[in-house]
């Protein structure tokens, strides 16, 4: 009885840890996406890093198709993945958001909520605007000293957004 329930235990515990190991090799297979606070903060631990990443922003909405498409389409790629972390601090923002943000000293909210029908944040107005508007999905890309050198104001495959990438 004693060695049945030894075997039981013993069952349960591979079965636990075949569990964590393949859920620890799901999340490293997902772009580690951050919030505008995280990447301050991994600006700041990381100054003085020899090889400085670039910033890849993802602006979307909820109600984004395309936006939703490129979330189960192209960041799910193991090329995209594999090169959005090792190359870039990949930041992913709701352009609707109503949360305050504070990003470089400064506070930006939605100065836009209840005065108009799709009110975009301050920080989407800073970058993701074309010709005053603002058309999910938005994808900027800016180098190491915050230029933006790539502004992209459409659904990109995973064989296009590799090419701007690289």
């Amino acid at each position: 009885m004693i060695q049945k329930l030894y075997k039981i235990i013993g069952c349960f515990t591979a079965i636990s840890l075949f569990l964590c190991a393949h859920s620890s090799a799901q999340e490293a297979e997902a772009v580690r996406w951050l919030t505008f606070e995280q990447l301050e903060d991994s600006l700041a631990t990381n100054r003085g890093n020899d090889r400085p990443k670039k910033i890849f922003i993802d602006f979307y909405t909820d109600w984004c198709t395309y936006c939703r498409k490129m979330d189960k389409v192209v960041f799910t790629k193991p090329e995209v993945i594999d090169l959005l972390n090792e190359n870039y601090y990949a930041v992913r923002f709701d352009a609707e958001t109503k949360a305050e943000i504070t990003f470089g000293g400064k506070i930006l909210i939605n100065d836009q909520v209840d005065k108009s029908r799709t009110s975009i944040h301050q920080i989407a107005q800073l970058l993701a605007l074309r010709e005053g508007q603002f058309a999910p999905p938005t994808l900027i890309i800016l180098d190491e000293d915050f230029n933006v050198t790539a502004r992209y104001f459409e659904y990109l495959s995973s064989k296009q957004l590799l090419n701007v990438l690289k």
